[in-house]
C-alpha cells in the first residue's frame, strides 16, 4: 500500500483483489482424482508417527536432563544448572508442541470426514484425539462446518469475524473526510480514528500475545472473536447454544464428557506427580498447541488484503477463496518452514484447498493444493500470504482494526481508516450448484 499525501489528505494506492467468478466444479476439476481418496490405514500411520515424534522429543529432553549435573558439566555457579534445565524443558515444550499440533490436525480431519471413509471411525478417532487436547470434538466439528460453509460472511461466519466501526464505538463515518473504500482519508479523520483505536508497538505486541495465549479457550467458552450477532456468553459446551440444533444435543454432551475426562486425568496426574511435573511435561506444550492453533487460523483468515462479505455478494467459492496459504515458521528461514509445515501436516500451507474441499486428507493436500494454485493462477488469483509467524502476527494484528458498517464487500482498515485492498470483479459471474460442500452444516 503506497501513499500520496497533501497538507490535509492522504490517498493510498490499493491492491486489487479479484472477486472470483469461478465455480466449485471448475476448481475441483483441476485436482487429480486420486487426491480425493481417504485411507484409514494411511491416516492412522500419521497418528502413530506423531505420537512417535512426541516420544522422541520427550526421551531426548529427559536424557539431556540427566547430563545437567556437576559430574557431566562444570558450571561456575550452581544456579546455572537450574537455569540450563529451565531452558531445556522450555525448548522441549516448544518442540513437542509441533507434533502435538499434528495430532490436533489429524483430529480436525476426522471432523471433516477426511481421515477415512467411515463416519463412525472418523468420530471415534477424532473424539479421542481432540478430547486428549481439551477440545470438545463434536461441538467444534459442527460450528467449524458452519464456518466452512460461510467463510468470510459478516453475519454467518463463526470465527475471526471483523468488528465494525459502530461495534467498536469509533467516530461516525464522515463522507466529507473519507470514503468507504478507505483509499482517501483527511488528516483530521485520521487523527480522530488514531486517538480512538491506535496503539503503540508495545501494546500491539501485548495484544497479539494475549490473543495467542487465550484466544482459543475464550472462543470455546465465551465466543470471543466469534459471530457478533450471537447472544453474550455463547459457548461450545452448552447443548442449547445458538449455533447448535436440538438434534445435536447428544453430540455436544458427548464432547463435554470427553473434556471432563481430560480435565479429570490432568487433576489426577497433578495429585500423583505434582503440578510442576505435569506443567513441564504436558500443560506447557498444551499452551503452545493452543497458541499454534490461533496463530495458524488467524493468519489464514485475517489480512489487510482479504475481503469479508455481506449477503448481497457472498457465495461459497468467494468465501473459500478469501483465505490465504502461509508457510508456518517460514519467516525464520527455509529449514524452519520445512519443520513447521511438515510437523503440522501442511494445515497452514494448504488452507485454501482445504476450504474448497475439506475431505482431502493432508497427505494428498500438498499435490492437490499445487494443482489448485495453477488453476487459480490462470484466473489471475494468487492466495499465498507472507510466511506465518510472530512477526506476521504482529503486523496483521496491528493493521486490521475494523471494517465499515456499510458495503457488501469490505476490507479491514487500519488505525488511520485506510484500507490496503479493493475488490475487482470479472466481467461475468458463474453460479454453482449441486456440489457437496460440507456434510455437517447447521441443517444436518
Amino acid at each position: 500500500m503506497t501513499k500520496a499525501a497533501t497538507d490535509d489528505r492522504v490517498t493510498v494506492t490499493q491492491v486489487p483483489f479479484i472477486i472470483t467468478d469461478l465455480s466449485i466444479k471448475d476448481l475441483l476439476s483441476a485436482i487429480p482424482a486420486h487426491c480425493f481418496k481417504r485411507s484409514f490405514f494411511r491416516s492412522s500411520i500419521y497418528v502413530v508417527w506423531d505420537f512417535a515424534l512426541v516420544a522422541v522429543v520427550y526421551k531426548t529432553a529427559a536424557f539431556l536432563d540427566t547430563l545437567i549435573t556437576p559430574e557431566h558439566i562444570e558450571l561456575p555457579n550452581p544456579f546455572l544448572y537450574s537455569a540450563l534445565r529451565f531452558i531445556l524443558w522450555a525448548f522441549y515444550a516448544f518442540a513437542v508442541s509441533l507434533p502435538m499440533t499434528g495430532l490436533w490436525v489429524c483430529a480436525h480431519e476426522c471432523g471433516h470426514r477426511a481421515f477415512c471413509e467411515s463416519t463412525f471411525w472418523n468420530d471415534v478417532v477424532g473424539w479421542i484425539l481432540h478430547s486428549g487436547l481439551g477440545v470438545p470434538y463434536h461441538s467444534w466439528r459442527v460450528s467449524h462446518a458452519q464456518h466452512h460453509a460461510s467463510t468470510g460472511h459478516m453475519t454467518e461466519d463463526q470465527v475471526f469475524v471483523p468488528k465494525t466501526r459502530s461495534q467498536l464505538g469509533l467516530p461516525a463515518f464522515k463522507p466529507e473526510g473519507e470514503n468507504l473504500e478507505g483509499s482517501s482519508v483527511s488528516r483530521e479523520v485520521m487523527n480522530e480514528l488514531w486517538e480512538a483505536i491506535g496503539d503503540t508497538p508495545i501494546m500491539a505486541a501485548f495484544g497479539a500475545a494475549s490473543y495467542l495465549l487465550f484466544g482459543w479457550p475464550l472462543y470455546l467458552i465465551i465466543n470471543a472473536s466469534g459471530q457478533k450477532r450471537y447472544p453474550a456468553w455463547s459457548n461450545h459446551f452448552n447443548p442449547s447454544a445458538v449455533m447448535y440444533r436440538r438434534t445435536k444435543a447428544s453430540h455436544i454432551i458427548l464432547s463435554d464428557i470427553g473434556v471432563f475426562i481430560w480435565a479429570a486425568c490432568i487433576a489426577a496426574a497433578i495429585n500423583k506427580w505434582g503440578f510442576a511435573d505435569v506443567f513441564r511435561l504436558y500443560l506447557a506444550p498444551y499452551l503452545w498447541v493452543n497458541h499454534w492453533l490461533i496463530l495458524i487460523t488467524f493468519l489464514q483468515h485475517t489480512d489487510p488484503i482479504l475481503p469479508h462479505f455481506r449477503a448481497g455478494e457472498f457465495n461459497f467459492q468467494r468465501g473459500a477463496l478469501s483465505t490465504l496459504d502461509r508457510n508456518l515458521l517460514g519467516e525464520l528461514g527455509r529449514f524452519a518452514g520445512w519443520i513447521g509445515g511438515g510437523a503440522t501436516h501442511g494445515i497452514s500451507e494448504t488452507h485454501v484447498l482445504h476450504h474448497i474441499y475439506s475431505k482431502i486428507p493432508h497427505y494428498h493436500a500438498w499435490e492437490a493444493a499445487d494443482a489448485l494454485r495453477k488453476r487459480l493462477a490462470q484466473a489471475g488469483i494468487e492466495l499465498q500470504g507472507r510466511p506465518g509467524g510472530w512477526i506476521e502476527m504482529y503486523r496483521v494484528f496491528r493493521e486490521c482494526k475494523f471494517v465499515e458498517d456499510e458495503g457488501d464487500i469490505v476490507f479491514y482498515k487500519n488505525g488511520y481508516g485506510q484500507a490496503a485492498a479493493r475488490p475487482v470483479f470479472p466481467e461475468h459471474n458463474a453460479s454453482d450448484s449441486g456440489i457437496e460442500i460440507e456434510s455437517d452444516k447447521k441443517t444436518d
